[in-house]
């Protein structure tokens, strides 16, 4: 299964790391991403591929978002079937 993270804040270092090694640790694939720094905004999206994860859905999602808080982020885990399904209507 495909899915979107979203990552936003206030700039800091290692967001990247942090996000892209919990992702590795969990079994999901990044399959794209994108990310700017708009003043000290810092914004993330990426496409990744869930299925070799060992957790369901919900609980990759709460996980991720504890890591968010963790280090002071929003993020934010969401099936990639809701932003196609956006762009059908």
């Amino acid at each position: 299964m495909r899915a979107v993270v979203t990552v936003t804040g206030t700039d800091r270092k290692g967001v990247i790391a942090s996000v892209s090694g919990f992702l590795a640790e969990h079994g999901a694939n990044i399959e794209d991403v994108s990310q700017t720094i708009l003043g000290d905004q810092f914004a993330m999206i990426m496409m990744v591929n869930i299925e070799n994860t060992q957790e369901s859905f919900l609980e990759l999602c709460e996980k991720i978002a504890a890591l968010g808080r963790e280090i002071g982020m929003n993020i934010r885990l969401q099936h990639a079937a809701i932003f196609d399904a956006m762009h059908n209507i």
